[in-house]
């Protein structure tokens, strides 16, 4: 038997009567994935195939790879991109999610809050 370690963290607020949901996400080449969004609790994922843009709020945007792993807070964290970075192929990602019981475990964020906190944003990678 072999066990990697993909990622460790401190353990991130878990809210009060979470449940959890595990997704795979599908994105073609090229798209800009899911508009700025969050979610109520923390979410861990994993690339599974391809690229992907990774933007959080008050991180600058990197480009994870198929068998990286990563994670956000959830939260009141925009969070900005989990786009295709390849033009010529799909990036799937699976991504477990601790959500907030009551609440969606996505919510998109209005033009206006984005606008609000601009100074947050760092520049969009180059795609190849």
């Amino acid at each position: 038997m072999t066990i990697t370690t993909l990622q460790e963290v401190e353990p991130p607020r878990i809210p009060d009567g979470a449940h959890v949901m595990t997704i795979v996400v599908e994105h073609p080449p090229g798209s800009p994935g899911t508009p700025p969004h969050r979610h109520s609790g923390p979410a861990f994922g994993y690339v599974l195939q391809g690229e992907m843009v990774f933007e959080l709020e008050g991180e600058p945007p990197r480009v994870l790879h198929e068998g990286e792993a990563f994670w956000e807070p959830g939260g009141d964290v925009i969070h900005y991109q989990d786009g295709n970075h390849r033009t010529d192929m799909p990036v799937r990602f699976t991504v477990t999610m601790l959500c907030e019981p009551g609440r969606p475990m996505l919510t998109l964020v209005d033009e206006e809050e984005l606008a609000q906190r601009a100074y947050r944003r760092g520049q969009v990678p180059s795609r190849p």
